[in-house]
């Protein structure tokens, strides 16, 4: 009786496949769980969400498995998944936005005469940058944003982004700069 347990089974076509499938699909998940996890929150900072991520991202996976063809794509496969599930949480939520040239901002700090010139002079300087060359610039100053996070909301490369906040401030020291050389010309 032992011997009848334990002998080889002939699976029925139908489970087998479905079995295979689902081996191949939880050998997957082990092995690149965790570093699908670390990319959904490095995406999101947030752990939740990065855990909803994985999990949709393995959904995904499951009902697509058949389509990856090398197990040795696998990771960057499901790390295209991750992505695209990420871009699609973004694609649901629809933000209201303004042009901010339609609004004019308050300046509620008032320190001394000459450096409310000064600013003022600056804000004129910085808004006579190229838009391409502005906005970067702005975000980083005044929002305070990473060189990341700015390549992520101008949809640029993070290379390019710092290329053109080096290019920015260059542009800047040269106007003031000059306008320095017209005060000296001026004052004798």
């Amino acid at each position: 009786m032992i011997k009848q347990f334990f002998r080889k089974k002939k699976p029925d076509a139908s489970v087998s496949v479905n079995m295979n499938k689902q081996r191949r699909y939880e050998a997957l998940v082990r092995a690149w769980h965790r570093d699908l996890y670390r990319y959904a929150y490095w995406l999101c900072h947030d752990p939740h969400i990065a855990e909803d991520l994985v999990q949709e991202t393995c959904l995904r996976a499951w009902r697509s498995l058949d389509s990856l063809q090398d197990d040795k794509a696998a990771k960057s496969w499901l790390i295209t998944i991750l992505r695209r599930e990420n871009a699609r949480r973004f694609e649901r939520k629809q933000l209201d936005l303004v042009d901010i040239d339609d609004y004019a901002i308050a300046d509620t700090q008032h320190q001394g005469a000459d450096m409310d010139v000064e600013q003022q002079m600056l804000r004129k300087q910085i808004m006579q940058l190229e838009p391409e060359y502005r906005e970067p610039l702005v975000l980083q100053v005044m929002a305070g944003f990473s060189g990341d996070e700015i390549a992520e909301i101008l949809d640029l490369n993070r290379n390019t982004v710092m290329t053109r906040l080096f290019r920015a401030r260059n542009q800047l020291k040269e106007q003031i700069e000059k306008q320095s050389e017209r005060r000296g010309h001026q004052n004798g």
